[in-house]
This record gives structure tokens, sequence and C-alpha cells, in this order.
């Protein structure tokens, strides 16, 4: 696949070092800063364009007439749409993804139907983070929760503490302690290496553990995983930006929310935005103020900024002063590996939660969700099973016949209205909406392949 990616900025090349590493894919990235180019250049099999993205003399070098794909990711919007219009009237590109913060352009749909503005995805990857951060709040003790099947399975990582009720115990114990509930236990990530579970894996203390449930039976499955976390009530967002400001709008109705904002001028205008939170002009790293709102009473504290050192300190320092779970925004992937296994709880990286909605848009076969897990080195897909038994890899076979590659597992299963957790014995049918883990996501071409449709396969 020829896939075309403008803007070499954070979020553009992580999406061009995911996909440059599948064979599938010839890359080509366009920026108008040559030393970003060559730095991508000099570790990546992908070829670079010097210019300015919308234009259409630069798109014609990059080969916008070849491209499957364009993915427009400059930090301009206006850049990015236009690039997706040139692409489309000038070089007939089929699919053009854009990179879109502004809430005013998002909110438009009119802008983007089919005689309009060509953009067929958007993606903003401000909504995503904030999203990202709400379902943590969600679900205390949670470290990442992810979506499938239009919202009703979901796939969440919780570490394993003593007083959870299968840690010490084997997998096979589990539908004991939950009958009739359709929940599996899908990988376990232990001192950083990844084990596929059986019945007979026990689980450990601090074992990083990735189930599947049906949104209903979220909280009783972290149950089995650490003593049950007392309901977020407050919170203290660090940041009044984009994300800040979203989060506290999300989170308002429900929670005790306060905001501190370094900017006298942006504070002003948010707290006349927002119903419930409190608005605070200060800096999210002096020890004083922290105190005087109660940090060390707050349920989570949530660090937004724009800047990864201002979040982490302050982060630090509200988990220091007694806050009971500290977030952190943190843009550069070895920042988020440093601090995530020290006093902060959680790190998240705007990029890798962005890259999911992406790659989405970029596989093979009917693939309609994917999330890019443990910094991009596994994946979980939610993929459609087409065809029948003669046209279909999957399709009237049973999930132990299905030529899975190495680190692979089928999760689970949703059919119409049910939710079925998968077992060696489960027959996929046609139309199923399948959600596999892969703890190694090199695979993936393999994959894609199980879900494509053919006359005749091998």
């Amino acid at each position: 696949m020829k896939i075309l990616i403008l803007g070499a900025g954070q979020v553009g090349s992580t999406a061009a070092t995911s996909l440059a590493r599948e064979e599938a894919n010839d890359v080509t990235i366009v920026d108008r800063d040559p030393r970003v180019l060559r730095e991508l250049q000099d570790r990546l099999d992908v070829r670079t364009v010097v210019g300015e993205a919308s234009h259409p003399d630069v798109l014609e070098r990059a080969g916008a007439a070849d491209a499957d794909i364009i993915v427009a990711l400059t930090d301009s919007d206006e850049v990015n749409m236009v690039a997706c219009q040139v692409a489309y009237t000038l070089f007939h590109t089929p699919t053009k993804i854009a990179r879109i913060r502004a809430a005013a352009y998002m909110t438009q749909d009119r802008l983007f139907a089919p005689d309009a503005i060509a953009v067929d995805v958007r993606i903003s990857p401000e909504q995503l983070v904030t999203e990202h951060i709400e379902q943590l709040i969600r679900y205390p003790g949670a470290l990442q929760v992810l979506d499938f099947a239009d919202r009703r399975v979901r796939l969440v990582g919780a570490r394993a503490h003593y007083g959870g009720l299968l840690v010490g115990r084997p997998v096979r114990e589990l539908s004991e302690h939950l009958p009739q509930t359709e929940t599996r236990v899908v990988a376990i990530y232990r001192g950083g290496e990844s084990i596929i579970p059986d019945g007979d894996t026990v689980i450990q203390e601090n074992d990083e553990v990735f189930f599947v449930a049906g949104r209903r039976d979220i909280r009783r499955m972290m149950n089995e995983m650490r003593r049950a976390d007392e309901p977020v009530r407050r919170v203290v967002i660090a940041g009044g930006g984009n994300i800040g400001y979203r989060l506290a709008l999300a989170l308002e109705q429900h929670n005790q929310v306060k905001l501190i904002e370094r900017d006298a001028k942006r504070a002003r205008i948010i707290s006349e935005q927002l119903n419930r939170t409190i608005v605070l002009n200060g800096d999210s790293a002096d020890e004083d103020l922290l105190l005087e709102e109660n940090v060390d009473h707050t349920d989570v504290f949530c660090a937004v900024t724009n800047a990864d050192e201002a979040n982490i300190l302050s982060a630090m320092l509200a988990k220091r002063l007694g806050c009971r779970r500290v977030i952190a925004l943190v843009n550069r992937p070895a920042y988020a590996e440093l601090i995530q296994a020290g006093t902060i709880d959680i790190a998240i990286s705007p990029q890798q939660v962005t890259l999911g909605s992406l790659l989405a848009h970029v596989r093979r076969g009917d693939v309609v969700k994917v999330h890019s897990l443990r910094r991009g080195a596994a994946e979980a897909i939610e993929a459609i099973a087409h065809g029948d038994r003669d046209s279909s890899r999957v399709v009237g076979r049973a999930v132990e016949d299905v030529p899975l590659p190495p680190g692979t597992t089928i999760s689970a299963i949703v059919r119409g209205e049910k939710i079925m957790a998968a077992h060696h014995d489960t027959v996929i049918e046609a139309e199923d909406h399948v959600i596999l883990f892969m703890t190694d996501r090199r695979h993936i071409d393999a994959v894609e392949r199980l879900f494509q449709v053919g006359v005749t396969f091998v």
C-alpha cells in the first residue's frame, strides 16, 4: 500500500515509524524541515520530500498520483484540509485522512459532505486523548480502557495487586468466580515480557493483565485483579488547553473538578465556558497552591499542559503530597517509558492514542478498530469476518483451527447483540466482529490476510 504522510511532527513521525515497519507499506513523508526528514530517513525505510504539504507540485513529487492513502498530520488544520482537497481534485487519491484540532471544524459535518471539503476521515488527537483519560477516571485502577463493537466490549489493562480475588490463582478459576460472565484474560505482561495465558497460568502480583469484558462486567473483573478502588470524586486538572478544557467539560457533571491554568487570560476565558469547574490561575507545580487546594484529598491529578517537564514535575509533586492517583501527558516516548515505572501511575502518549484511530483506516481486510498498546509493540484489533468456508480463512472454522500467527489470540466475538468470550471450539460465523490481541504487531500482515475474502486461497 502506498501511503503519503504530510507532516513529520510527533504524530506524523510516530505514524511513519509504525507504518514503515510493515513490509506491505511504501511510505513517503513530506515536511518543510529537511533536518527532521534526514533523521527519519536514517532510521526508517521511507522516501522523503521537502516542501509545503498543500502545494500541488510538492504532492506530485511525493507521488500523490499513485498513493492509496494521504494522511495530513501537519500542525495546521487549514493546510491539512487544503492538502486533502488538492490530492482529490488533481490526483484522485482514494482515501484522505486529516488531523483537525479545532472543534469549530470538527462539529461541522456539512463541511465534509461528499460535495464539500474532500476529507474522508477526521482525526482529533485532543478529543481522542480526552476520551482516553475520561475512561481511566471512570474505571479507577485501570491502566488502559479500550472500546470495541460500538462500546459494547472493552479491553482493559490493570496491574494485579495483593487482595485481588484471582491474584495467586490459576486463570481457569475465573469462570468459577464469575459464572455466566463473558470475560477472558487475553495477555499478561510480567517483567516486560508477554505471556499468552492458558487455564493453568497463575496471575502474580504486579502482573500487567489485559482482559476483555462487556461494559457491565468490567468492575467485577477489576475486583479479580485488585481490591476495589473507591469511585473518583475529586479531580484536579493541570493545564487549561484544549485537552484540559475538554476533560473538565466531560467530568464536571459527575465529579468535583478544579482546573489550574497558568495564563490569566486563558483561565478567565475557560472559567466563563465551564459550568461547575473551579478554575484557578496559578502554577500547577506550586506546592503551596496544591496544598491550599487539598491535593492530599484528591482522587486523581491529571497533568495535561503542553510541556512534558511541567506535567512530570507537577504529577510527581501531587503524588508526594498525597494524591491517590496521578496521570501525566507525555509526548516524548523515552520519558513515558522512564516515568510510568516510578511515582507516576499512568503516562499517556498522545501519539500512541492517535495512532490507533489512524491504523483502522490503513489496515487491509474489514478492520474497523485498532488500538496501539505497549508503546506500539502490541495491538488490539476488531475485524469483521466475511464470506463463507470456501472464500474465507476464518468463517466456518473453530478458533483452534484458525491459523493465527505467533503471539496472536482471538479474545472475543460479537455476534449481533451477543458477546462471547472466544474458546477453542467457538465457531466463527459470517459478519461476526472478531476481537484479536497481538503481542507482536510484526505479524499484522498475516492477521490482515486472514480477514480478506477471495475466490480461492492457499
